[in-house]
């Protein structure tokens, strides 16, 4: 019997539990798969793709920034600010896949085009993104071990939801409908956490590089916001093009692991099954793709990180064949679906920051 930890059923939740008939054939499939996705070409480098896709990203930044520039004094700039905020997250999934060495086949090419996107165009530190992003990628899902579900304004566990008090713990009560708000902060939190990282005293891979580009990226940025515009509208300016930027990053990551099964800690569940079970993919045509960079198709990029973008739609076809020959659960949902299981589970975890001496059953008989 699998030994992870799932939630209650939701629209989008997997099995309670899983039978594997025979564990140990499920374990070397693997193997097979990969030399399959590998004489397929899915692995092979697009980077064709990846140019069209900085070439017109780069357009679309100048396009943006020729608007600001034509529009001057007036409050139609916040429109501008959305565009920037979709923009650079866009940039961001450039960056992500640079990180998992898609682009280039040079480790070099790949690092330095991901650390100049995150850090000078983004303000994200390449570094702190690779060290998180390589520990979740390791052990998704997992107590102890996933930074992606510690405690950080919101409460991805239990355990850590009974932990909240005062004003913490009031939104951990609401966290699942609070979510999306929650989400406009996010921007804020990437670029501070970021920034700590890269003053933090230990040994940082690239550290003054990063520094430079960072104080380049923002001093030209303000400096252009607060020249042109208004204190005001500067700031409003700056407001919207960070909760854009930080709704669309966390609406886009979020949906691929929360309310999926939960790994223990000491677990000895294989490669395969911890990146499958533990993955949640959104159906969809080429708009959702471009629209969440690839994630949509989770399953397939965390059991190959390196795989191009391009190449994901078709691996899907032959994991999902492969899942269900060997009868592992393989998660596949709408989006709406999807947010829908995230909202719900988080209102489940947000249950346990309940007052102690607050009793759900007396409120069900309680006159109003």
């Amino acid at each position: 019997m699998s030994d992870l930890a799932v939630p209650p059923s939701t629209p989008a939740a997997a099995p309670r539990s899983v039978r594997l008939s025979r564990p140990n054939d499920v374990v070397a499939s693997y193997s097979v798969l990969l030399k399959q996705v590998r004489k397929e070409g899915l692995l092979t480098r697009r980077r064709g793709f990846y140019i069209s896709v900085f070439a017109v990203l780069a357009l679309a930044m100048g396009v943006a920034w020729t608007g600001f520039a034509l529009l001057g004094d007036t409050w139609f700039q916040l429109l501008v600010a959305a565009v920037l905020g979709i923009l650079l997250t866009q940039v961001a999934f450039l960056a992500h896949e640079a990180s998992h060495r898609q682009i280039f086949a040079s480790r070099r090419a790949n690092d330095w085009s991901g650390r100049i996107l995150a850090a000078g165009v983004v303000g994200i530190s390449y570094a702190w993104w690779m060290d998180k992003h390589t520990r979740h990628h390791n052990d998704p899902n997992t107590r102890g071990k996933d930074p992606d579900i510690e405690v950080d304004t919101i409460s991805f566990l239990e355990e850590d939801a009974a932990k909240a008090r005062g004003l913490q713990a009031w939104i951990t009560r609401r966290q699942g409908y609070l979510f999306f708000p929650l989400l406009t902060l996010e921007g804020i939190n990437l670029h501070a956490r970021s920034i700590a990282t890269l003053f933090a005293r230990r040994t940082i891979p690239g550290r003054w590089a990063e520094l430079a580009l960072l104080g380049v990226r923002f001093g030209a940025y303000l400096g252009v916001l607060f020249w042109f515009l208004p204190v005001g509208m500067a700031f409003a300016f700056l407001g919207v093009q960070l909760a854009v930027f930080g709704l669309y990053m966390g609406a886009s990551f979020a949906p691929n692991h929360k309310g999926m099964p939960v790994v223990p800690k000491d677990s000895t569940l294989d490669f395969f099954q911890k990146q499958v079970m533990t993955s949640r993919n959104i159906r969809g045509g080429s708009f959702i793709n471009n629209a969440f960079g690839g994630l949509n198709f989770q399953i397939e990029h965390h059991l190959f990180p390196d795989m191009p973008r391009p190449h994901l739609r078709r691996a899907a076809v032959i994991v999902k064949e492969h899942c269900e020959r060997l009868r592992v659960p393989y998660t596949e949902v709408g989006v709406t679906a999807s947010y829908t299981a995230v909202i719900t589970y988080l209102n489940r975890v947000g249950l346990a920051a309940r007052d102690p001496f607050d009793c759900p059953t007396l409120h069900r008989y309680r006159r109003p």
